[in-house]
């Protein structure tokens, strides 16, 4: 029976039993029931069947699991954190027991079948958790793939406008680092004198938090996959798609409390950095190059504007100096991709949840930022893990994609705020 199949006559029989409630024929109704009980456990049972099959393919045993606890089979979901592999526990390549086929096809059967994974393969992967240093949720989950997790990381290297840019750490969570030991200086000596120790205030450090970011992937559209290649290639791409986006809006706004803390939230950004615009400053170059371009001091101005597309199209795109001449442009590359630029820097442009476009924005939103993409970190190991979830408000099974990361800016001083003022009252 096919999913088509299922549904199908799933529907049916609830329209006939909501039909024999309506007209009190309660005999009908309860065969309806009957019926539909029935129609799902022949489809848990079909489906157990597929996910068994997929499982056991091509899977003979290529190492032996490691001796199982009840603490371990019973285990909630681990989220290794910062500081990756337990002491003596790192595998390697050749040895990783989450890249044995039969584990792969174990983990594929349980993201898009719901199958658990047995206990020995769950013990097997065990190393790969630091069980000192996790945090856990309350229902049993499973070590994603290396394979996969790094073809997550290598997507999300290169995926989105802005994300792609920051710089990407893994430092130790929880200890305060000096800025300087993450962007350092140089400075000159005398022939007889050394350079001065690197004085740091509490300002000019940062640290970086354990936070969970949390995907969730609807079963029904992983359910129809066959092959593993075809799984991992589906399951990425929806992974790093919401991933990134949800570190995309936190890179610019997020509040710093169990998430990334935005650029737009960082109290440490000077208040002089912070520019309102009236509408008909908005639209002035002259405007722009003064009250803008005339704060980013020296040392930042590599950096990069970030708007939404809608404010770059309606308002920047096609805006001129005091000669005609274009700041604001769209330039084409060879392979036709467009590339935004504005007073000689260029033009992130985001998604209207990241930034609200200027025609949308109220008065005293943020409808624009300058700073360089390297100026703000994101902290992550790379790991991932998941777990099954029951959205009860629509009753689909979901899985979860498990990831511990924290993000900050380095450096605030480069950063420029524009908001949207007031019109000019006449």
């Amino acid at each position: 029976m096919t999913r088509e199949q299922y549904n199908t006559q799933r529907t049916k029989l609830m329209n006939d039993m909501r039909a024999a409630i309506d007209a009190g024929d309660t005999a009908t109704a309860n065969s309806c029931r009957d019926q539909v009980r029935a129609l799902d456990n022949q489809w848990e049972a079909e489906a157990q069947a597929r996910a068994d099959f997929a499982a056991l393919q091509n899977s003979a045993r290529s190492f032996t699991p490691a001796d199982v606890t009840p603490a371990q089979t019973n285990a909630a979901t681990q989220i290794v954190n910062f500081a990756g592999y337990a002491a003596g526990a790192h595998v390697s390549p050749q040895t990783d027991p989450s890249e044995t086929a039969e584990y792969r096809n174990a983990f594929m059967a349980y993201v898009c079948h719901g199958t658990e994974i047995s206990a020995d393969l769950r013990a097997s992967v065990a190393p790969m958790l630091n069980a000192a240093a996790t945090t856990t949720t309350t229902a049993a989950g499973a070590v994603i793939p290396t394979t996969i997790a790094r073809e997550i990381i290598k997507q999300m290297k290169s995926y989105g406008e802005l994300y792609a840019k920051i710089r990407k750490l893994n430092v130790q969570g929880g200890i305060e680092f000096p800025i300087l030991t993450l962007k350092p200086t140089a400075s000159w000596i005398g022939e007889s004198e050394s350079s001065d120790d690197q004085k740091l205030e509490a300002k000019t450090k940062v640290s970086f938090s354990y936070y969970g970011l949390e995907c969730k992937i609807a079963q029904t559209l992983l359910a129809a996959v066959v092959t593993f290649e075809e799984f991992q290639q589906m399951f990425t791409q929806l992974a790093v798609e919401a991933i990134v986006a949800a570190k995309e809006k936190a890179i610019i706004s997020g509040t710093g409390s169990g998430q990334f803390l935005g650029i737009t939230k960082d109290t440490r950004v000077p208040a002089k950095n912070v520019v309102t615009l009236t509408p008909d400053e908005f639209t002035s170059y002259s405007a722009w190059k003064k009250k803008v371009m005339a704060k980013i001091p020296k040392a930042y101005r590599k950096g990069e504007f970030v708007m939404a597309q809608g404010t770059f199209d309606g308002y920047i795109d096609g805006m001129v100096d005091a000669n005609g001449q274009p700041i604001g442009r769209v330039n084409y590359g060879i392979d036709g991709e467009e590339n935004y630029r504005f007073c000689g820097k260029t033009v992130d442009t985001v998604e209207d949840d990241v930034i609200p476009s200027y025609d949308d924005a109220a008065t005293g939103d943020v409808v624009a930022v300058f700073f360089n993409p390297t100026d703000y970190a994101e902290n992550s190991n790379g790991s991932f893990s998941t777990v099954k979830w029951t959205d009860h408000d629509d009753n689909t099974v979901k899985t979860k994609v498990l990831h511990i990361c924290d993000g900050k800016l380095l450096d605030p001083n480069g950063v420029i705020i524009i908001k949207k003022g007031e019109a000019a009252k006449v």
